[in-house]
């Protein structure tokens, strides 16, 4: 095929996808054409004031004008809208990651949850979501985007980002689509305006067509200073085969044990050469099933023509509608927010505000009644008597033929009528019953005191309008869910990011695709944490929406619940004192904290020994000190027996020492000398050895002096 076939072939796609493209268009304009109408009136009427009038029929206020009627706004929708806009922003769910199989786990599920709040930390994701929530409940559909572009101008890494949504009215999705959040929807359109001058520097080679109505659709497409571009995003669908193929496990080499056989492999396949395909199926343990794909297909449409086209990289066309109340009746949609309920009373308030404002005005200012004779004379005085502050006004008291005259007299002033007064009453009951927002949710005092009562208040009016929570939640679910989605296809590449924990604070992960775990945590040699290597690609995750405040939130009422246990029980600031401080928010709380946390006692920190080894410690203390007691014991009565024994062998000692000493006056100093080496041998062989040894010295010491024999026996006598 030449090139001009092929120009020819694109050229016939090209027009065939307009076609289709406008097919669809036009069935997503029928079907919400009511809609978008009433969007639009809702969206006006919440924020209508004094100058735009968006609260009074055209014709109503026009003809009011020209009578010179008074036609006030007194907007007490907008309050009620702000109640649960400003709620949901102070409140507003958070993303959370679970890990359910193929390698995931607890950690990296957390690692994941932290990579999506860093997406939405440098998008602005808050701005977006405000402008979705503010459409929501105004007017009943918002919407949030996900983009991917370049990480900066000097790299070829790319990121993931939320865009906001500032016209909701500039995005059509697929009519057939039955999720709540699109998740099903096979197209989807977004138009966008650009200012002819930049358009014709930007695209200078479709400066011819961009004057062309877009898709080929008329009704203010193009105008005068802009030209409304357009994005079309379509669901392609394709069959295809999956395969399941054993592997065989390799041969094993000479002299080695075989090698352990390799687990299957699940593929389709589309994804497998001619050559490799034909050699899997012609094993008989192959087995395959038909199946259906899909991808995102994205084109850019000037007028009536193809600009750019290419394949979306996930799975989920990435626009998420945030919805109010959708409801079909009879075959027709409508979207409202929680204005649209509130329109009759509101009209109602204004009406009789209006109303009471006009009739003190159209009495003017209360005139004086006076006889003609009593002012005759200082008419000047009376005409000017409602607009200039005299300090005196006279009149004729008599009369000509000297009759008093009755003064002039000041009637009653104009009073508020009470059906008036009444009537706003009414109209401000009725705002609060289609609101389900009574006095105490507006702000306005009750007989509510204690925390309970207090409490019931606030959950009654909460439950009355949860359901925009709820589907904003639901919105905020599958925007997680596209950003997963989109995570491993975009962090494709080894690089460092800082991703955001629930408290706020910062982590280093490094993205490495071709890591085998999903999460793998390397330690230093202090065993603290240097590295955390994260793969997106490896494990499958869910995304859920946790209801109810954010952490910050969480954080403040955190502290002043700890805040009431401290004043309440003191003793306890040795124990949480550290985590009172880590919640507040003031400068230095953290290294306050830190200090403090020193203090605390190991046992309370889970680092010294649990209740149960404390148990057995004491037990064991015990034990020892019953056991040292009955050593004692034994001891001591081991003892007792021994010198009973030595007692007895010490007497026998004694009387043979008293026998020595009665001989040794008559023995010659030979003899005496064989009678002691005699006496001590007996010692020896009655048990009195530690006599005999403690007296040798003295015995030696003796005997070298040349003392007498009786005097030589004295430490064997014990000085005696």
């Amino acid at each position: 095929m030449d090139e001009n076939e092929k120009e020819g072939v694109r050229v016939d796609k090209d027009h065939e996808l307009i076609l289709e493209a406008q097919r669809r268009f036009e069935w997503c304009a029928g079907w919400e054409s009511d809609a978008r109408k009433l969007f639009m009136d809702d969206l006006k009427f919440a924020n209508a004031d004094s100058d735009n009038g968006y609260q009074w029929p055209l014709d109503l206020r026009k003809s009011r004008e020209i009578d010179a009627r008074p036609c006030l706004t007194i907007n007490k929708t907008r309050q009620h809208n702000l109640e649960i806009i400003n709620e949901m922003k102070q409140s507003r769910p958070g993303v959370n990651v679970r890990a359910v199989g193929g390698g995931a786990t607890y950690e990296s599920a957390q690692m994941l949850g932290g990579l999506i709040r860093y997406i939405e930390y440098q998008s602005k994701a808050t701005a977006a979501y405000n402008t979705a929530i503010e459409f929501q409940v105004n007017a009943g559909l918002g919407y949030l985007r996900v983009v991917t572009d370049y990480a900066g101008d000097n790299t070829f890494d790319q990121e993931i980002y939320i865009r906001r949504i500032v016209d909701p009215l500039t995005i059509y999705m697929d009519p057939e689509s039955k999720e709540l959040d699109r998740s099903d929807a096979r197209f989807a359109f977004v138009f966008d305006e650009i200012e002819k001058d930049e358009f014709d520097e930007k695209y200078p080679e479709y400066e011819g067509i961009g004057g062309q109505s877009a898709l080929g659709v008329d009704g203010g497409w193009v105008t005068s200073d802009s030209i409304r571009v357009c994005e079309y995003f379509r669901k392609v669908e394709a069959k295809d085969q999956l395969i399941y193929a054993e592997m065989p496990g390799q041969e094993p080499q000479p002299g080695q044990p075989p090698m352990p056989k390799q687990p299957p492999v699940i593929v389709l396949a589309s994804t497998l050469p001619k050559e490799v395909l034909d050699a899997v199926l012609a094993v008989p343990e192959t087995r395959t099933r038909d199946v259906t794909t899909s991808k995102i297909e994205w084109y850019f449409i000037i007028g009536s023509e193809v600009v750019e086209t290419k394949d979306w990289i996930g799975n989920y066309i990435p626009l998420v509608p945030v919805i109010g109340e959708e409801t079909i009746i009879e075959g027709q949609l409508d979207r409202k927010g929680h204005t649209r309920s509130m329109k009759d009373p509101q009209r109602i308030y204004n009406y009789w505000t209006s109303s009471a404002v006009e009739f003190i005005a159209l009495q003017g200012k209360t005139p004086w009644v006076a006889p003609v004779e009593a002012i005759e004379g200082y008419e000047d005085y009376w005409k000017t008597a409602n607009t200039i502050n005299h300090a005196f006004l006279p009149y004729k008291g008599m009369g000509g033929d000297g009759k008093p005259i009755a003064p002039p007299q000041k009637p009653q002033p104009p009073q508020m009528a009470q059906g008036y007064l009444q009537g706003m009453a009414v109209a401000r009951d009725e705002l609060a019953m289609v609101s389900g927002q009574y006095a105490p949710q507006m702000g306005d005092g009750d007989n509510a005191r204690t925390g309970i009562a207090l409490h019931a208040r606030q959950r009654k009016g909460d439950v009355a309008t949860y359901h925009y929570t709820e589907n904003f939640g639901i919105a905020l679910q599958h925007l997680g869910r596209v950003i997963i989605d989109l995570i491993p296809k975009i962090y494709d590449t080894k690089r460092v990011l800082r991703v955001i924990a629930e408290d706020g604070t910062d982590l280093e992960v490094e993205i490495d695709p071709a890591a085998k775990q999903a999460l793998m945590v390397k330690l230093n040699q202090d065993q603290r944490v240097a590295a955390r290597i994260l793969n997106p690609g490896v494990g499958k995750y869910e995304v859920e929406v946790q209801s109810g405040p954010n952490y910050g939130t969480k954080r403040q009422e955190a502290f002043m619940a700890l805040t009431q246990i401290i004043t309440q029980q003191p003793n306890l600031t040795a124990i949480i004192g550290d985590i009172l401080l880590r919640a507040g928010d003031f400068p230095l709380a953290d290294e306050a904290a830190e200090r403090l946390k020193r203090m605390v006692p190991p046992q309370a920190l889970g680092q010294g020994p649990t209740q149960a080894e404390q148990m057995l410690q004491t037990q064991m203390q015990s034990l020892q000190q019953a056991l040292s007691t009955t050593m004692d014991q034994l001891a001591t009565a081991k003892l007792k027996l021994k010198a009973k024994d030595q007692q007895r062998t010490v007497q026998a000692y004694d009387a043979e020492t008293a026998r020595i000493k009665v001989l040794a006056d008559d023995m010659n100093p030979a003899a005496l000398d064989l009678l002691i080496k005699q006496v001590v041998q007996e010692a020896i062989d009655l048990r009195l050895g530690p006599v005999v040894e403690a007296s040798e010295p003295a015995l030696r010491q003796a005997k070298a002096g040349g003392l007498p024999p009786k005097q030589m026996l004295l430490p064997l006598m014990g000085g005696q």
